[in-house]
């Protein structure tokens, strides 16, 4: 993808989610996409819970993954929900682009240095293996946001990690997510070891139906 400027009067605001989805599908035919005319598209639809109540799936213990739209295979388009103080492991995205739009609610935002080495451990590891040897400090917070109804934001792999919580205790909240390129596995991590573990993306449901197998969790938080 490419961050190169472009002419923003091309961009026709969408008005509903169907909208959105077809303007996503045209700037994703092309072999190089530009991060900014995609983190506008999103900032330019509003939320309209019409558009999207029928992917809305809560889980009372956990928040859910609800796919939307697969883009051509070329991104994942989902809707998360997020009950009253749910929020989610730190991870990564996999070489990923990620953009995070709040469609209801307010969303909180935490974003992580990648784990750093304890260089007070060097040279302890002889004969053991990397994982029960690396000694890693505890992971250093970069910023906190709170992301308002229809605030959108963009993360990549090389800007850090992050974490979402809803951190009310009375509301939920709804956003909506895409990565792309899709992936079906990312790293989440121990914020006290900086330690990572791998865990599967999955989805609760898929374009408003949920599968009839067993329920699929996202990943515990560490």
């Amino acid at each position: 993808m490419s961050s190169a400027s472009y002419q923003a009067e091309e961009l026709q605001d969408p008005s509903t989610l169907g909208d959105l989805i077809s303007s996503l599908r045209s700037i994703f035919d092309s072999d190089r996409v530009n991060i900014e005319e995609v983190g506008d598209l999103l900032k330019s639809y509003k939320s309209n819970p019409r558009d999207w109540k029928q992917f809305a799936k809560f889980d009372r213990f956990r928040y859910t993954r609800n796919l939307i739209d697969e883009g051509n295979g070329k991104y994942n388009l989902m809707l998360l929900c997020w009950g009253e103080g749910h929020g989610s492991a730190i991870h990564d995205h996999a070489d990923s682009h990620c953009f995070m739009k709040v469609m209801q609610g307010s969303l909180s935002e935490v974003r992580f240095s990648w784990p750093e080495k304890n260089s007070s451990s060097e040279g302890e590891s002889e004969g053991k293996s990397e994982d029960e040897t690396e000694d890693l400090k505890p992971m250093m917070e970069l910023s906190r946001n709170l992301l308002p109804t229809d605030g959108v934001c963009y993360i990549n792999d090389s800007m850090g990690l992050h974490r979402v919580e809803n951190t009310s205790y009375s509301d939920t909240a709804v956003s909506l997510h895409l990565y792309c390129p899709p992936f079906e596995e990312c790293s989440v991590f121990n914020q006290r070891t900086g330690h990572r573990s791998k865990a599967k993306v999955t989805f609760w449901s898929r374009y408003g139906n949920k599968p009839n197998v067993e329920e699929e969790r996202p990943p515990e938080d560490n």
